[in-house]
């Protein structure tokens, strides 16, 4: 099958990815991340790339950034091809460095950005290279460059920073010094964060934002163009923002229907409403409004009970 190709669209920002070929510690000595970081402020220079965050790790990388013009496929393939380039011709030696496509999911401006830089810039400390009391002193990252007064000009800062409530000079960097300290040390944080999802998926974001970005480029690249696992991730943020909308409508919240029982009548109508107005499956609405196995469901919505009154009044 086809690989789908990737959202591009002006101001994009994206959470890229990619490891050595066969996890190889292509980056080990420090030589070599030095030259693939060159490679990056140079993909930047030429591509118009904003950087908010990177990290060079022994078999992989991460970065930031966002492409004023949709030109991430292009800039990514430079970065790439010159880097493996140069490091082939040094060593003499041929052969792909990379494991294959790099893996780039969207990334909602603000909050969620933020997040992904502190992932990024946490990479370090979870890999056990050193503590966080340490972290300026890994040498292959945005977070040492950071803290110098000098620095490219397109590794930029404010914007996340202020959305952390703190201001982009000497004071707010070291608070966000503290901030990264304590996050560091509190892993329920980091799993409310999101941790585990943000080098997944096609996108880093709320829902809302998600289904604004299939309804606008989601139609003009073609459903059947994106791989299964986007499709399903679009399908699912679609089918949980209209649960959303028709919860608030009725009053209702998830955790009351997952106390409620499951052929509580409020919740088949609901089911009933989402089937006429989405391409929700049967499967999805039975987990997600708790109404038991989908088989019950289908049940329910051949045979629906009759409700004396409005759904937003029950």
């Amino acid at each position: 099958m086809s690989r789908g190709p990737r959202l591009q669209y002006p101001n994009a920002c994206y959470h890229v990815i990619n490891r050595g070929n066969y996890r190889s510690d292509i980056f080990a000595g420090p030589a070599t991340a030095a030259a693939f970081e060159r490679c990056v402020f140079e993909a930047c220079d030429l591509m118009g790339w904003v950087l908010y965050a990177h990290v060079v790790m022994r078999n992989h990388f991460h970065l930031a950034i966002r492409t004023p013009q949709p030109n991430l496929s292009q800039g990514m393939q430079w970065l790439e091809a010159t880097f493996a380039t140069r490091f082939n011709r040094l060593r003499h030696v041929n052969g792909h460095l990379f494991q294959g496509r790099f893996h780039s999911p969207l990334i909602e401006p603000g909050t969620a950005l933020a997040r992904v830089v502190n992932y990024i810039h946490l990479n370090p400390v979870r890999a056990r290279v050193l503590p966080v009391e340490q972290l300026s002193q890994y040498r292959f990252g945005s977070f040492r460059r950071f803290g110098r007064t000098r620095r490219p000009g397109f590794l930029q800062r404010s914007e996340w920073l202020h959305t952390l409530g703190l201001s982009d000079n000497a004071e707010g960097w070291l608070a966000y010094q503290d901030y990264l300290a304590w996050l560091a040390a509190d892993p329920a944080e980091q799993k409310r964060q999101g941790w585990g999802q943000l080098s997944t998926g096609w996108a880093i974001g709320g829902l809302t934002w998600r289904r604004e970005i299939k309804q606008s480029y989601g139609q003009k690249l073609g459903r059947h163009l994106l791989s299964p696992e986007e499709n399903a991730a679009l399908n699912h943020a679609e089918w949980s923002s209209a649960l959303d909308e028709l919860l608030l409508q009725a009053g209702r919240t998830l955790p009351e229907a997952a106390q409620s029982a499951k052929g509580a009548p409020w919740k088949i109508q609901l089911a009933i409403q989402l089937r006429r107005t989405t391409s929700a499956t049967i499967p999805w609405l039975a987990s997600h409004l708790h109404l038991g196995a989908p088989s019950s469901l289908r049940v329910y919505l051949a045979c629906p009970p009759t409700p004396k009154t409005s759904i937003l009044a029950l």
